[in-house]
């Protein structure tokens, strides 16, 4: 779907201008999505899927919900209806612990230039996976893995298919704010 995205400037400040989603992606603008991580009491994560049909890293395993921000949405709106939409899955606001805004600028093969800050959340998992509704068109699949199989899977991302293998920093920060949740 190409919706409008609010553009930013290269510090994540907001421009007061908006564009599509697609010429967001032509030209390399800036902007904001919502990344949510999902964990369990149990000492595990949450980790979805790419459906085949991304234009960006198809049938890469990563972060339980990722979305854009839509034009004049909150980054927490966002991240809900991101929630909702991609897994089925309704939280409030006050299941959302925010952990950080990392920037990832990545240009891909297919011309896509990627410039987003990824305005990420962490949140506690309290029904089964069999309860999720992957929506097919983003999600091909969802799995939950400990934190020693989340480790070794990012220590070997260049060869797996889980993660961006240029992000690792990130996805360490991740770990450890769920860890420290615990």
């Amino acid at each position: 779907m190409d919706e409008y995205i609010d553009v930013a400037n290269e510090q994540g400040e907001l421009t007061g201008k908006k564009e599509l989603k697609s010429v967001i992606h032509k030209k390399g603008l800036y902007h904001h999505t919502a990344h949510i991580w999902l964990y369990t009491k149990k000492g595990e994560i949450l980790l979805s899927q790419r459906s085949a049909k991304k234009v960006i890293c198809p049938l890469l395993w990563d972060v339980s919900v990722a979305g854009h921000i839509d034009a004049g949405e909150s980054i927490v709106n966002g991240a809900l209806r991101e929630m909702q939409e991609e897994i089925g899955l309704t939280l409030s606001e006050n299941d959302l612990m925010k952990i950080g805004v990392f920037s990832c600028f990545q240009n891909y093969d297919n011309g896509i230039k990627d410039y987003e800050f990824h305005n990420t959340f962490i949140a506690e998992l309290k029904i089964p996976i069999s309860e999720l509704k992957p929506q097919l068109e983003e999600v091909e699949n969802i799995k939950l893995v400990s934190f020693d199989e989340f480790e070794l899977l990012l220590k070997h991302s260049g060869a797996n298919g889980h993660f961006v293998p240029s992000n690792r920093i990130y996805y360490e920060t991740v770990l450890k704010s769920i860890k420290g949740k615990m």
